[in-house]
């Protein structure tokens, strides 16, 4: 399954955004070089709970799958020869440093497109590529709380909150991707190419495209933050996470008549369907009082069978044993680079009912600087010369890339 085959794209990405992006590129076939510094990028020093695979951390584990890794040292002019002569031939030359930090190097757009006119050029950057808060560090907590997502996520009670995840960051993946994806297909019809530009800022609104609609129309909400039990402030009751007996329930949509019924509230707790905005307050205590008497699992199946759409809350250790996961086959286990098993999440689209394949696990850094460097015409003794005097790094001789062996059921 190699959809964007014969596309090589070559990625000056670190962090999470970027390099995620990428990797649904690199899922879909294309040939994607990712450059690092000598010493390792980002992703390779942090990855969340001190947690490693034979040295690989897990934000290296989430994000560099099915990529061929290079090792440049861009402060030497013969490390940016070499990255010049790639970006020369490249379909997509992508990058997200800090806007600026690429047109020093004479790397920028302008400078790309003078001997690649054809090339695409995506950046992913906290703000965007110019503006008043251009050289601001951009991060995902410094955008939830900037941008209105952790005010919505708090509660009234309790105030803001960040989201569980880098949410931010993996919106903007996927924006990064289908940005450079439209943009080949512009290339496809017309030969022009041209720049993507996606931020982090601009993805964190575009993920509360709804909450943010519903407020900048009509009268304006002073309060925002979660309403109790309620999913949203936007939300009429019973949208919401209740506590049962023994765990958590989400009760997603239903009417207020066919839950008052399911729950046997009393005439005097009934609220109209017609009033469940309104008087929202009221039926989530109502509501949440009833819970506690029975257990998820009886609640599941008295809300089955009355048409309520519900779940069970599930913490991690139950995902893997989801029967949909596991039919999805959400997950995958590969031999990683060290030999060792990683389990990754895995392409979350499907083509023709197919997953692409793992064809590499996260590589070892610069583990295909010496395939890279001979495909570019560098002899034997050049390469060498190169590696000892720390113009570039990893590899000397070029890594065997099989396919790494499924392990997943």
């Amino acid at each position: 399954m190699r959809h964007l085959e014969g596309i090589r794209i070559v990625s000056f990405n670190h962090f999470l955004m970027g390099p995620v992006g990428i990797q649904f590129l690199a899922d879909l076939g294309a040939d994607v070089i990712a450059i690092e510094p000598v010493e390792g990028a980002f992703q390779r020093k942090w990855g969340g709970a001190n947690r490693q695979v034979d040295g690989q951390t897990m934000l290296q584990l989430t994000g560099n799958r099915n990529k061929r890794s290079v090792a440049l040292n861009l402060k030497s002019a013969e490390g940016l020869a070499i990255a010049r002569k790639l970006v020369e031939g490249a379909d997509v030359v992508a990058e997200n440093y800090r806007p600026g930090v690429m047109a020093k190097l004479g790397l920028g757009f302008e400078d790309i497109r003078e001997t690649n006119p054809r090339v695409i050029y995506a950046s992913a950057s906290g703000f965007g590529p110019d503006g008043p808060y251009v050289d601001r560090p951009g991060q995902d907590l410094i955008i939830q709380a900037m941008s209105g997502l952790a005010t919505i996520t708090g509660t009234r009670e309790d105030g803001p909150r960040a989201v569980g995840v880098s949410a931010v960051d993996h919106h903007g993946a996927s924006l990064f991707a289908a940005g450079i994806l439209a943009a080949l297909l512009r290339r496809e019809r017309t030969g022009k190419g041209g720049r993507v530009d996606v931020s982090l800022l601009s993805a964190a609104l575009d993920l509360q495209m709804e909450s943010l609609v519903c407020y900048l129309n009509g009268p304006r909400n002073d309060d925002v933050a979660q309403p109790g039990r309620l999913a949203g402030w936007y939300f009429s009751a019973p949208y919401g996470i209740y506590s049962t007996r023994d765990g958590f329930i989400a009760i997603s949509l239903g009417t207020l008549d066919a839950l008052s019924d399911a729950l046997d509230l009393p005439d005097e707790q009934r609220i109209p369907n017609a009033e469940c905005y309104e008087r929202r307050d009221e039926a989530v205590a109502n509501i949440a009082r009833a819970l506690t008497a029975r257990t998820t699992a009886e609640w599941s199946a008295i809300f089955t069978a009355r048409g309520i759409w519900h779940s069970a809350v599930n913490d991690y250790s139950k995902l893997a044993s989801d029967p949909q996961i596991v039919h999805n086959k959400s997950f995958v286990t590969v031999d990683g680079a060290t030999e060792t098993p990683v389990t990754l999440v895995a392409h979350p689209v499907r083509y023709d009912g197919e997953a692409p394949a793992v064809r590499l696990p996260p590589q070892k850094l610069g583990a295909q600087t010496a395939e890279v460097l001979a495909e570019l015409g560098y002899g034997g003794e050049e390469i060498e010369t190169l590696f000892r005097s720390g113009v570039v790094a990893g590899e000397r001789v070029p890594e065997r890339r099989d396919q790494p062996e499924n392990l997943s059921a």
